[in-house]
């Protein structure tokens, strides 16, 4: 496998990748002691970076199902679904290419910031786009089974698949008490997203709960697969790093475009439907991949999945205030429980 490749390259190279949890700093979900903020200069570097960024992604993630929402007429979307995220892929390109213009300007050109890569280096990068384009396939089939509440409770099972697939592919053990930690995380987002007709979900049929965990196992193995990549060469400019991804990306989604939308664009344009709220919302969602990817550089995908399970409560709470939404009691027993494994995280990656 590919993500075997990664590890023994890094291990010749005697490349340190265990930036996960770098000896040298301190991780981002741990409560942080007074030496650690009366450290070196580049340690509070590192711990000011991981907390912009992790906050940077839940403050973009909660905002997304709110843009989402506004962004239908009538319940239904009037744009291509599949043109909107080629732009995300774009954007995201563009954006990447702006900052690394930006760093040559002031830094010149290295070997570390330098577009110019190998097949070998650039042959791993589809590998996640790739995943991510059948899990957002499989996303469109999943509804034929399961309704949207029910669809929210059982991708939870990311939260469980990631910390499986984080231990196995880059071999980082957790501890009983982050374990303990990340179940209660799982429990407490569905806790929070129970309603009166959740019951449903125990009535899915064997399809729908096979689409689910396949769904969740992509997730998973995407994410932590992408963060061996990103890992892989410590030094590399995420940027570049991201450049590359993202144009891997854009060859996807202009395939399921040809796919699913081809006739549609062609008869209506490639624009057709889009609204300054559209517009919006595929900035949000490419600010917000780049905030994945550099949360995946500077921490990990344990602190990805707790910024979005806690940006899920903050998008709850947003909706009180725009939609009228009514929180539940099981939304703030949820809320509570998912409180407590955040804390009883930080304090397992202390006792480690």
């Amino acid at each position: 496998m590919e993500y075997r490749k990664i590890k023994d390259q890094d291990k010749d190279g005697g490349a340190i990748v265990d930036d996960i949890e770098n000896p040298r700093g301190k991780p981002l979900l741990s409560v942080p002691n007074m030496a650690s903020l009366g450290g070196s200069p580049s340690e509070r570097s590192k711990w000011k970076r991981k907390s912009i960024v992790t906050l940077a992604l839940t403050f973009l993630t909660s905002s997304q199902a709110i843009l989402i929402v506004w962004s239908k007429r009538a319940g239904k979307y009037e744009y291509s679904v599949t043109t909107a995220n080629f732009l995300v892929e774009a954007l995201k390109c563009a954006l990447s290419l702006a900052a690394l213009v930006r760093i040559w300007r002031k830094e010149g050109v290295t070997d570390d910031n330098r577009l110019s890569t190998t097949w070998d280096e650039v042959s791993v990068y589809p590998i996640p786009a790739a995943l991510y384009l059948i899990k957002n396939l499989l996303q469109y089939y999943i509804f034929a089974y399961v309704d949207a509440p029910g669809y929210q409770i059982l991708k939870n099972l990311n939260i469980i698949s990631t910390g499986v697939l984080y231990q196995i592919i880059l071999k980082k053990k957790l501890s009983e008490i982050q374990w303990a930690a990340f179940v209660l995380l799982c429990a407490g987002c569905t806790t929070a997203q129970l309603n009166s007709s959740s019951d449903r979900v125990l009535q899915t049929p064997l399809q729908g709960w096979v689409m689910a965990i396949v769904m969740a196992l992509l997730s998973g193995f995407a994410g932590v697969y992408t963060e061996a990549i990103i890992k892989k060469r410590p030094s590399r400019n995420i940027n570049v790093q991201n450049f590359w991804l993202y144009v891997c990306g854009m060859g996807f989604n202009a395939i399921a475009i040809l796919i699913q939308d081809f006739d549609a664009v062609a008869n209506k344009g490639f624009f057709h439907g889009y609204s300054l709220i559209t517009t919006l919302m595929i900035l949000n969602h490419a600010l917000s991949g780049i905030a994945v990817s550099m949360v995946m550089k500077y921490a990990d995908n344990i602190v990805k999945v707790y910024s979005t399970s806690v940006a899920m409560l903050l998008t709850a709470v947003v909706s009180v205030f725009l939609f009228g939404f009514h929180l539940s009691l099981a939304f703030f027993l949820g809320s509570t429980v998912v409180s407590v494994s955040v804390y009883l995280h930080s304090i397992g990656k202390v006792q480690r």
